[in-house]
């Protein structure tokens, strides 16, 4: 492999639209020239479009069967976030029809008002009387991209409409929809995406994947040996990735020191098994492990660390025999798919740094270390 292409799709089997119900829809905006603006009073403000949002459209596996159960779990200390109070397992609502990650900072939430009137109009949403009429429902969590490109220049109403009608189960990753104008440190940031098939054990046939935009302050790169933190020997052969040479590594870890501020890394992990909104509360909180394993530091205070869960409700899940009564009936079979959403969140951060492109002057992963790949 000497290099990628500019555009790359999320690759089947290793996706979250291969979870039963869920596809995912972009739209971003990305000028051929295109400035970042400087924090300093006499650095040039930034120009042009770099921003973007991706829509996780959520639905129910088959018609007659039950709604999906949505959560969500946020843990950085500066979220830009809607509707994750509704979440909450101790409340009414437990599902969701779309989840919205955007740029934009807290501008970009407006995304969701334009998702939720596409699908009103398509009559998707809870019912609420004998007329028709529905009120979707569509958590929506943001990443801080305003320096990259114009400041005044951020994701509206209308991008929230076409990435939901662009939804569907092939999509691209990369530098693209939520992450186009997304950083890791001194890195481009991304969008990606893994997926599992659970092919043993009590979870056996039960898949689980997610999809993550990755724009945290921390580091990506191992300084060390100029691989993505945590990465797998499997995780090399997926990405085609081998160790850099020493002008790569020397040239990354400078790189690597030029951090960022007022970041966040979002997502959404989505299994096909039916969970009660508790359990998948705890498939949310698994995820972050993920978030842990690929960001060096993660979790910040100037991160907005947010997950969305969802169990979309194809395949049902067996009590298990070894669980006492007064217990979780699902903690077996849950173990395992929280040990499989830490795995996919991981990859999916992997994945969004590998596929990124540059934009303007954040330099991308495979540009700044082509010998990454081989």
């Amino acid at each position: 492999m000497t290099g990628h292409p500019d555009h790359h799709r999320a690759a089947p089997g290793n996706r979250i639209t291969d979870v039963a119900g869920i596809t995912v829809g972009h739209h971003h905006r990305l000028d051929a020239e295109v400035g970042v603006g400087g924090d300093g009073p006499d650095d040039p403000p930034g120009f042009g479009w770099a921003t973007g949002t991706t829509v996780v459209r959520i639905a129910a596996p088959t018609p007659d069967g039950p709604a999906p159960t949505v959560a969500v779990d946020v843990r950085g200390g500066g979220p830009g976030t809607r509707e994750t109070d509704l979440l909450d397992p101790s409340n009414t609502v437990t599902t969701a029809h779309a989840i919205v990650l955007s740029g934009g900072s807290a501008y970009g939430l407006a995304t969701a008002d334009g998702v939720m009137t596409e699908l009103e109009a398509q009559g998707v949403g809870l019912p609420m009387d004998r007329h028709g009429h529905v009120v979707p429902i569509v958590p929506a969590a943001v990443i801080f991209d305003l320096p990259v490109g114009q400041w005044t220049r951020r994701p509206d109403a209308d991008f929230g409409v076409h990435a939901v009608r662009s939804a569907s189960a092939d999509f691209e990753i990369g530098s693209v929809g939520a992450g186009t104008g997304a950083r890791a440190a001194g890195l481009k940031g991304g969008l990606g995406t893994a997926g599992r098939l659970i092919d043993s054990g009590p979870a056996a046939g039960i898949r689980v994947g997610a999809v993550i935009a990755a724009n945290p302050v921390g580091a990506v790169i191992d300084p060390d040996t100029g691989l993505p933190w945590g990465a797998t020997a499997a995780d090399l052969r997926r990405f085609g990735l081998v160790h850099p040479n020493a002008d790569d590594l020397r040239d990354l870890s400078t790189i690597a020191a030029k951090q960022t501020v007022l970041n966040t890394t979002i997502g959404v992990v989505a299994t096909d098994a039916v969970l009660a909104p508790a359990s998948v509360k705890r498939v949310a909180m698994a995820a972050h492990d993920g978030l842990a394993r690929a960001i060096h530091p993660v979790h910040s205070p100037l991160d907005g660390d947010t997950i969305f869960a969802v169990a979309t409700g194809a395949r049902a899940v067996e009590p298990s025999p070894q669980i006492p009564p007064g217990m979780n009936p699902e903690a077996v079979v849950l173990a395992e798919i929280c040990r499989v959403a830490a795995e996919v969140a991981r990859e999916a951060i992997v994945s969004a740094v590998v596929h990124a492109r540059a934009v303007a002057d954040i330099p991308a992963y495979t540009e700044v270390a082509p010998s990454v790949l081989g």
